[in-house]
């Protein structure tokens, strides 16, 4: 990753702060939408339709915020360690029922934050790799002191992760709101000595991690 194009600390601050917000902002926005139905209509059907909108949104806001929380925060700041059950549970969360399934079988076990916060990182690339939605499927094998991962994007017209490609192939594009996402990415498995690389597999993308040699 070329280093000349690193951000300060008080700019990667401030992209992730603008990425979260603006992964959040339709659904909060869309909450407000509702409350103002619930005011201003006494429709039954236009206030029963006003309650789910925002159950559903509330249900989206929290599970973003949550993502967010342990791929991007410090969740768990008391220890070094986060059980990969509680990450797989998040990630269900934000991958959410829509066009895009997650499978993570048998996630369980401590494992270092970084690579914990590495891996919820690369599952949101993934989403990207599948523009049409489809199927993400989570690897994890090694030790819990040295993993690897491998997410496999299976799903119509599946390609490369968005940016992602660019800061590994060393062709970093200008660091905005919308490249940091791909930026951090790359930025933790440095910062956690693994390798990245993404592999076509047929129609199928993977994204690979594992220990720098």
């Amino acid at each position: 990753m070329n280093q000349r194009i690193q951000p300060t600390d008080l700019e990667l601050a401030a992209l992730i702060s603008s990425k979260i917000c603006h992964d959040v902002i339709n659904p909060v926005g869309a909450i407000h939408n509702g409350l103002e139905i619930l005011d201003e209509d006494n429709n039954a059907d236009a206030q029963r339709y006003a309650l789910e909108m925002i159950r559903n949104v509330t249900a989206q806001a929290s599970a973003r915020l949550q993502f967010a929380r342990f791929a991007f925060g410090a969740a768990g700041s008391a220890g070094s360690m986060i059980d990969l059950g509680m990450a797989s549970q998040v990630s269900q969360g934000y991958v959410g029922t829509g066009k895009h399934k997650l499978v993570w079988p048998n996630a369980c076990g401590l494992m270092t934050k970084d690579r914990v916060k590495l891996l919820l990182n690369l599952i949101s690339s993934a989403i990207t790799a599948l523009p049409r939605g489809g199927e993400i499927a989570i690897a994890v094998t090694g030790t819990l002191d040295n993993p690897a991962f491998a997410l496999k994007c299976r799903g119509t017209n599946a390609r490369p992760p968005q940016y992602l490609c660019d800061f590994l192939a060393g062709n970093p594009p200008a660091i905005d709101s919308l490249t940091i996402q791909a930026y951090y990415t790359a930025r933790l498995a440095t910062t956690v000595g693994m390798r990245l690389e993404i592999v076509k597999e047929g129609a199928d993308i993977v994204l690979c991690a594992r220990a720098a040699a």
